[in-house]
């Protein structure tokens, strides 16, 4: 029996929540073990270059492969990745020398980036195949549409923060192989509702060429660009910086770090999924345009950057950090919301797994450069300089904004206000 449309879409977004734990333990895991083992910031940086550089091109790729063969693949092979990038992970011992070490974790985070970015693929770019806009119903289908990105987006990184807090919490319990172990017996278990999938699900009707992997929406290009420079500003200080930082300044336990962290990005989480209900409370009745998108990156530009004044100013370091992050969390999650939402506006159910895989590699080569500058400037500037880094990112993110051309057809009475 052929599943509805929206229990295909239950079992890929199940299956993609418990991806999601797996991976935020999993960084929480390879971050925290090499820093005890006395590994620098750049050195721990190195370890996930594979992971976001192979994201960029899973993403290109992975679009093309989900339009030709359909999104059921991608999805499998996701989770098959992962769960082998979790069993490479188990022999690791701290006895090996540093450069098998770094080249053999580099290799499995390569895996996992691969798995990660065809399994996010293929859960966004399922809502447009579930959830489509035709031009008679445009504000109804639009605004559902935002509901469902935002609950998916929202859900999505709430479930990563309790997979950092997870990881913090196994690494202590269990130590680094059995944590992996563990985690890759629980992706297996959830893999198997996604066999009943139907092999079409989310399949373009003619067969894509190579020529369609970039994108020609001027939409697509200016919104991915944006979300390079968005996404690079947060894991600037983010990713390597701020977990190193909280370890050597404040003097914090694995699992402290792990549920700090892990609490941050449930709430941000939360306030994603929340976004549409918070846009109503503020009276905003249609669904989010560009002037939304200009609105929230403008704002968020000044807050890494008082948070680094702060810290110049010697204010406590924890009421700084700890403050300044609810407030970056609560506008980063709306601005990445409304990004969320607007690349599936600018583009229709046919192409749709062909301009999200587009639109995530840039998501992805935003996060690779994020990731690098992290370890590096932080080795040489320090939590201050990550920071101020931040903040230009995020100023191109806002300029790149402006260059948006109004969305598509059903989407023009959208562009109301923030």
């Amino acid at each position: 029996m052929r599943l509805s449309s929206l229990q295909q879409y239950s079992v890929v977004t199940a299956n993609y929540w418990a991806f999601t734990l797996t991976d935020g333990a999993l960084r929480m895991l390879v971050l925290f073990h090499f820093h005890e083992l006395g590994y620098s910031t750049l050195e721990i940086a190195f370890l996930f270059l594979f992971y976001e550089f192979f994201g960029i091109l899973t993403n290109l790729y992975g679009g093309l492969i989900g339009a030709r063969y359909g999104l059921r693949l991608t999805l499998w092979v996701g989770t098959l990745l992962q769960i082998f990038a979790l069993l490479m992970l188990i022999p690791v011992a701290a006895s090996w020398p540093k450069l098998l070490s770094v080249s053999y974790v580099m290799v499995a985070q390569a895996i996992s980036g691969i798995a990660k970015d065809l399994n996010k693929m293929s859960a966004k770019s399922a809502i447009k195949v579930v959830v489509p806009v035709n031009a008679d119903e445009a504000e109804t289908g639009e605004s559902q549409l935002f509901k469902w990105v935002a609950i998916l987006t929202g859900s999505k990184n709430a479930l990563k923060g309790v997979g950092f807090f997870l990881g913090g919490v196994l690494l202590t319990s269990f130590g680094f192989n059995l944590a992996v172990a563990w985690m890759a017996a629980g992706l297996a278990f959830v893999f198997l509702p996604t066999l009943v999938l139907p092999a079409d699900f989310g399949k373009m009707k003619d067969k894509p060429s190579i020529s369609s992997l970039f994108s020609k929406s001027e939409g697509i290009n200016v919104l991915s660009l944006a979300r390079f420079f968005l996404f690079g500003a947060r894991d600037v200080w983010f990713v390597v910086a701020l977990p190193v930082f909280l370890e050597a300044s404040l003097g914090w336990s694995f699992w402290e770090i792990g549920g700090f962290l892990g609490l941050w990005v449930i709430g941000y989480g939360l306030v994603q999924g929340a976004a549409p209900a918070l846009r109503r409370l503020w009276g905003k009745t249609t669904p989010p345009g560009v002037s939304s998108l200009q609105f929230w990156s403008a704002l968020l530009t000044a807050v890494p950057a008082l948070i680094a004044v702060s810290l110049w100013r010697e204010v406590d370091v924890s009421i700084a950090i700890t403050a300044g992050l609810a407030v970056f969390g609560v506008v980063f999650a709306m601005n990445s919301s409304i990004h969320s939402y607007m690349v599936l506006s600018y583009t229709d159910s046919e192409n749709v797994s062909l301009n999200v895989g587009f639109y995530y590699m840039a998501n992805a080569a935003g996060r690779l450069t994020g990731t690098l500058l992290s370890g590096a400037i932080f080795f040489v500037g320090g939590m201050e300089a990550c920071l101020l880094m931040s903040s230009v990112l995020v100023g191109l993110a806002f300029l790149s904004s402006c260059q948006l051309p109004p969305p598509p057809r059903h989407c023009v009475n959208t562009i109301q206000s923030v």
